[in-house]
């Protein structure tokens, strides 16, 4: 069998990339910021952000799947972070409001999430991070 030859390395391969360096985040994260997984966090400061959104909205704005989102949902909705109601208009959707518990918890990790992305960004100097945010950003 003929050897291949390839100028492929998996080390330089941005999904590779990304990868690790999500993964190091979500370990930064989960350090700093024990008691919420990042998705929980994201639905909640989309919502202090928005105010009540249906959970399908709320799905879309943080980019979520509808079954992620029904999870993500469903745990707040149980740890009292958030309540869930049926839309006056369409009983068959719901709307996600977060409880002044669920307030109150968003505002005193806010703080430690700012860290958190400090923290990942700390190998880079200022203006590689705010080049690095503004690629991300229109890749996204």
């Amino acid at each position: 069998m003929k050897p291949i030859t390839s100028d492929y390395s998996l080390d330089r391969q941005v999904g590779y990339l990304l990868r690790r360096v999500t993964q190091r985040h979500l370990s930064i994260f989960s350090a700093a910021i024990p008691d919420l997984t990042t998705t929980q966090f994201a639905a909640l400061a989309k919502l202090v952000e928005l105010g009540p959104q249906s959970q399908n909205t709320l799905g879309r704005a943080t980019s979520m799947d509808a079954a992620t989102i029904k999870g993500v949902v469903d745990r707040l909705a149980r740890d009292g972070l958030v309540v869930t109601s049926a839309d006056p208009e369409d009983r068959r959707r719901l709307t996600v409001s977060l409880t002044k518990v669920g307030m109150q918890l968003y505002a005193g990790r806010v703080a430690s999430a700012l860290q958190v992305t400090a923290e990942t960004l700390a190998p880079l100097n200022p203006d590689e991070q705010a080049t690095l945010v503004a690629l991300l950003s229109r890749m996204a």
